[in-house]
């Protein structure tokens, strides 16, 4: 059984970086064609894929993002990180990561494949 775990700080100050770690288990995410994906929700708005590192690591990125989000894994560990720089009150939200054949914002609507349960993120002084 696939399982995802985000790990991270739950306050953040402005202008720091966020960095977020999403541990998989049940599955390497060096195999077969899977996406690992950073989704988040904001207070009162929808899912936002963020980005997504594949099987080979290769990363993808929302444009939304303005190049602040950069995704990376360590396959030793079986877990890939989000860093997100520049951060600011709106960057406020739940931040879950995934696994799936698919990946995009249009993907994202769907929640399809494996969640995890998400974490809590405040950026706040």
């Amino acid at each position: 059984q696939v399982q995802l775990q985000e790990s991270g700080p739950d306050l953040v100050e402005p202008s720091q970086t966020l960095s977020l770690t999403c541990t998989v288990s049940g599955v390497s995410i060096r195999t077969n064609v899977y996406y690992y994906s950073w989704i988040r929700q904001a207070p009162g708005k929808g899912l936002e894929w963020m980005g997504a590192i594949d099987t080979t690591g290769y990363t993808y990125y929302s444009p939304s993002l303005k190049n602040r989000a950069s995704i990376s894994r360590d396959t030793l560990k079986n877990q890939f990180t989000l860093q997100l720089t520049s951060v600011t009150p709106e960057d406020t939200a739940v931040y879950y990561c995934s696994r799936d054949q698919n990946y995009g914002s249009n993907w994202v609507t769907g929640r399809r494949g494996s969640w995890g349960r998400g974490i809590q993120v405040t950026v706040s002084s």
